[in-house]
């Protein structure tokens, strides 16, 4: 019988318990958000992309290192056919014994387009908690933030998860002249429906056609506006991400902060990204990454995977170096955030 003791924990240079990891099983989306892609986007041709039973390994090798969060992403994981028996394989790792390789947690990011025809299938796997990209309540502005999208579909999205039992969070992209007047009706709306609220800070990844350096929002200013009007409490909840949250008296939810331009969350990182290529990203903000897929599809065992898996982690970084100036400078990575993994 394998037990942890077989596969120690991964730590990194600096001493970070590596727990979480985030995997892209498509750089597809059937949206083009102006902040997170180009309107015209060149796919990947398919056969650089890893199958489902690859994917499923190098989840497995991650496990067994001590990995105990495992999120879903994409660009939109719900557009790749055959995602509900991948979610079912991985929801195999949840609730296993003590002392056994397990998942404590596994979960999805979206944007809610398809979650209508999926939910009942997540929760069936062992999803208990999802997030929701949603960038405004207005279906005009949704389209022109999404270039593509139907606010509708992602409402409903949104309702068939919260009836099949899953926890909703929503995360909005706070934009300058763009969705900034909406912030309050978000925080009222979440609490109307049960549902946190997530802001996050836009970060300069890859080229999507749009100049973000006017769009750019500090969330320390957001959050002074809101608390004009909104008692928050500082709370210690975590979710194993970057947010950190406060708990809003007048809903009774959580809202969260992610800033990585502002304040960032670099000292207490515990995750890596796998795109849907096999490239292990140590960090979102910085270029190297160790290929994986090459190993995997070489032959590697899982001894092997691991091997690699930890010669990766051995190079992350201790933070990011995100810039968005006032000047207008901004310094980010070329790769779009959909090739990364959520």
């Amino acid at each position: 019988m394998i037990t942890r003791d077989d596969f120690p924990p991964v730590i990194d240079p600096f001493g970070r318990h590596i727990s979480y990891l985030r995997v892209s099983v498509t750089d597809r989306c059937d949206m083009r958000c102006v902040y997170c892609m180009a309107e015209e986007m060149t796919f990947l041709p398919r056969a650089e992309v890893l199958t489902f039973e690859e994917l499923e390994r190098l989840c497995a090798a991650f496990i067994r290192s001590g990995v105990r969060r495992l999120r879903i992403t994409g660009g939109e994981p719900l557009v790749r056919r055959g995602v509900d028996g991948f979610m079912t394989a991985l929801g195999g790792w949840l609730g296993r014994a003590a002392g056994q390789p397990r998942l404590d947690e596994l979960t999805l990011t979206t944007n809610g387009s398809r979650l209508a025809a999926h939910a009942a299938a997540l929760q069936a796997a062992g999803v208990r908690r999802i997030n929701v990209s949603l960038d405004s309540l207005d279906a005009a502005r949704f389209a022109a933030i999404t270039r593509v999208g139907h606010l509708s579909r992602t409402l409903d999205g949104i309702a068939a998860a919260r009836q099949a039992g899953i926890a909703v969070r929503i995360n909005t992209v706070a934009m300058r002249g763009v969705n900034e007047d909406e912030f309050d009706d978000l925080i009222a709306w979440c609490g109307q429906i049960g549902a946190d609220l997530c802001l996050i800070e836009t970060m300069p990844m890859g080229d999507t056609g749009e100049d973000r350096t006017d769009r750019y929002l500090p969330l320390s200013l957001v959050r002074a506006r809101l608390a004009q009007r909104w008692s928050f409490e500082e709370i210690p909840y975590r979710t194993g991400g970057p947010a950190r949250y406060v708990h809003i008296a007048e809903t009774g939810r959580r809202l969260g902060f992610i800033t990585p331009m502002t304040h960032n969350f670099c000292e207490s990182c515990n995750r890596v990204r796998l795109s849907c290529t096999g490239m292990l990203y140590m960090c979102l903000g910085q270029d190297d990454a160790a290929d994986l897929r090459a190993p995997l599809r070489a032959g590697a065992d899982e001894a092997g995977l691991l091997e690699a898996i930890r010669a990766a982690i051995a190079r992350k970084p201790k933070g990011h170096d995100f810039i968005i100036g006032r000047r207008g400078e901004a310094r980010g990575v070329a790769r779009h955030m959909s090739a990364t993994g959520g």
